[in-house]
């Protein structure tokens, strides 16, 4: 597939601070590409450095082949979607959206007929003559994404647009954004700190820690194959437990986490030199049963707290050790997510004694150490 965007050992320096960090990516034609992180880590910058906001200390940025590191935004052929989706007050609906074809002189009729267009794919027909403070939150958000769009740009850079609006709002218009980029068909590239709005809109995920990408992949490989243990800790929930490595024999090797509880982890996930692993495990792959089954991976815990939390209880679980003197507790503590049962016939209570198995398909080596 061919390349839209493209950054080349990108790094960007405001003083002694680095903010992006000798960064490689290519982004394809018509892809939504996400960049996921925490504040401050980046990611921002980079979308800046993209539309021409901000200017490369060193390295190349290139769009459709062609090298636009010094060259200012007007002349880029991207536009943006702001967080304060910076629409003119003073201006209704349709004047907000024609206001880049008048930049560019587009004659009038053809003018009035791509706002017509434009305003129609984010479903704002009849709105035409509204100012921006008689619409809703997710109305001037329409109004900010079709006057980006209307001028047709190659790539449409989008930095945390959804994050001013109420979450019901917020979850319907991830599916009206992610079903836009698919009709337009071009690049979208996609700033947000929610691993949840990253996880459902994107076809790839760069996720950016300190000014760096730690893992680029699909929505799958991010979530059930976390690369380091940044990735696996900031994407959703997971328990990070270390390990030391007792022993290696066949296809598995085994892993001591903690007195009396060791796991069979695939061999192959870990370098002959290892002694001591991190290893990180989701909650929901951990099964819970009321009697120890017969399969490999099982211990014994304690339930020692439930939350509620609608359609999934969270249950905080202690395994093994003993409690101390001052009230603390050796031993480890997992959470483990499992469907909520009716009000009347709750499965689970602090103080039970529980079974959890973790298949060894569901164990992923984050860090290793000799």
């Amino acid at each position: 597939m061919e390349t839209m965007v493209e950054l080349r050992g990108v790094t960007k320096r405001f003083g002694a601070f680095t903010a992006v960090d000798s960064v490689d990516l290519q982004i394809r034609q018509g892809e939504f590409m996400t960049f996921l992180g925490p504040s401050g880590c980046g990611k921002t910058t980079l979308l800046r450095l993209i539309s021409g906001f901000e200017t490369a200390t060193a390295g190349r940025v290139l769009i459709g082949g062609r090298d636009v590191t010094d060259v200012p935004p007007y002349k880029r052929d991207v536009n943006q979607v702001f967080q304060s989706y910076a629409i003119f007050p003073h201006l209704n609906v349709a004047d907000n959206v024609a206001f880049g074809l008048r930049m560019r002189n587009v004659p009038a009729a053809e003018r009035a007929k791509r706002v017509g267009e434009a305003l129609e794919l984010v479903s704002l027909q009849g709105l035409e003559k509204r100012r921006p403070h008689e619409l809703s939150g997710g109305q001037r958000q329409r109004v900010a994404l079709a006057r980006a769009i209307v001028c047709r740009p190659q790539v449409l850079l989008l930095d945390e647009p959804l994050s001013a609006l109420d979450a019901k709002l917020r979850h319907s218009m991830q599916f009206e954004l992610k079903n836009l980029q698919r009709q337009l068909g071009i690049t979208f590239i996609f700033v947000t700190h929610d691993q949840e709005e990253a996880l459902i809109m994107s076809d790839r995920i760069a996720v950016i820690n300190k000014g760096r990408i730690e893992q680029l992949g699909d929505a799958t490989q991010i979530y059930h194959a976390p690369a380091t243990a940044f990735t696996a800790d900031f994407i959703g929930e997971a328990n990070l437990l270390k390990s030391q490595v007792v022993y290696r024999n066949g296809i598995l090797a085994r892993v001591r986490l903690t007195e009396g509880v060791e796991l069979a982890v695939k061999k192959e996930t870990l370098q002959d030199s290892t002694s001591q692993a991190l290893l990180s495990v989701r909650p929901e792959k951990i099964y819970i049963t009321k009697t120890k089954p017969a399969k490999e991976n099982a211990f014994k815990g304690t339930i020692e707290e439930e939350v509620f939390r609608g359609a999934m209880d969270e249950l905080r679980i202690r395994i093994g050790g003993t409690p101390a003197a001052n009230g603390s507790h050796t031993g480890l503590s997992l959470m483990a997510m499992v469907p909520n049962e009716s009000s009347h016939e709750r499965s689970w209570h602090k103080g039970d004694t529980v079974y959890c198995t973790i298949h060894t398909d569901d164990i992923v080596v984050v860090e290793q150490k000799a």
